[in-house]
């Protein structure tokens, strides 16, 4: 599949989990009495990730995530020479994902994107006051797992075409675990899309989430080759390509 075709997957698979999850938490979670909550929004991203791996993953495996597909190189199953590529396909995505819903929500009285525009935060700017340690803990563990089990849903002894369902269902609990803390990330794309709207305390903190994501991804991709005996791969290097995820 040429780079160009996958990096078109990312770019829209990004823009519609931007768009489904964070429009989610801008447009409909906060309605008086019929609002959709924590939850609501926590099956949006859910279902953006499941709908978007049936749609792309045969073309581009379907990150939509810069921790995804760095955990993904580092547990053997990825390009080293395609992680920045895919890296700005996915951040360009995002941000017009984000661009679109700042268009949409200013169609309604009193809307401002400085109240935070679903952004990402720790401290004061946690949707319950969680600290700056348990933010970063917080991530991590969540993105550690995340990346489990993608890896193990989408390796050679998974069972066939249940993939996507397996991931959307777990983000979908990471997100019901820890949207109180941190706003739930566990994506530096979707993070730093709406942080460029938001425009002040979302991008002063924006460092801890690509930090906590990548090193929780990293670190499950070293655990899943320790796991099933994968010993790194020319491909890494970018010497020889290694295969994409079938799924995100």
């Amino acid at each position: 599949m040429p780079l160009a075709r996958k990096l078109t997957a990312e770019f829209i698979g990004t823009f519609w989990l931007v768009l489904g999850g964070c429009g989610a938490a801008v447009l409909a979670a906060g309605v008086p009495g019929v609002g959709i909550g924590y939850a609501g929004v926590a099956l949006a991203f859910g279902l953006t990730v499941l709908t978007g791996a049936y749609a792309f993953g045969h073309i581009s495996g379907a990150h939509f995530n810069p921790a995804i597909t760095f955990g993904l190189y580092m547990g053997g199953r990825f390009s080293g020479r395609d992680v920045i590529p895919y890296w700005l396909a996915q951040l360009a995505g995002g941000i017009a994902a984000a661009a679109v819903l700042y268009v949409i929500a200013h169609g309604a009285p009193g809307f401002d994107a400085a109240a935070g525009f679903a952004s990402n935060g720790f401290g004061d700017h946690s949707p319950q006051h969680y600290s700056l340690n348990a933010g970063l803990v917080c991530e991590t563990v969540m993105t550690f797992m995340f990346l489990i089990v993608i890896l193990g849903a989408t390796s050679d002894g998974a069972p066939k075409g249940f993939a996507p369902i397996a991931i959307g269902l777990a983000l979908t609990l990471i997100h019901l675990i820890s949207i109180p803390v941190t706003n739930t990330s566990v994506n530096p794309a979707r993070s730093t899309a709406v942080a460029i709207f938001q425009g002040s305390w979302a991008l002063q903190q924006l460092w801890a989430f690509w930090l906590a994501p990548l090193v929780g991804a990293g670190i499950a991709g070293v655990a899943q080759r320790v796991m099933q005996g994968i010993r790194p791969s020319a491909g890494e290097s970018g010497k020889t390509p290694v295969s994409t995820a079938t799924a995100p």
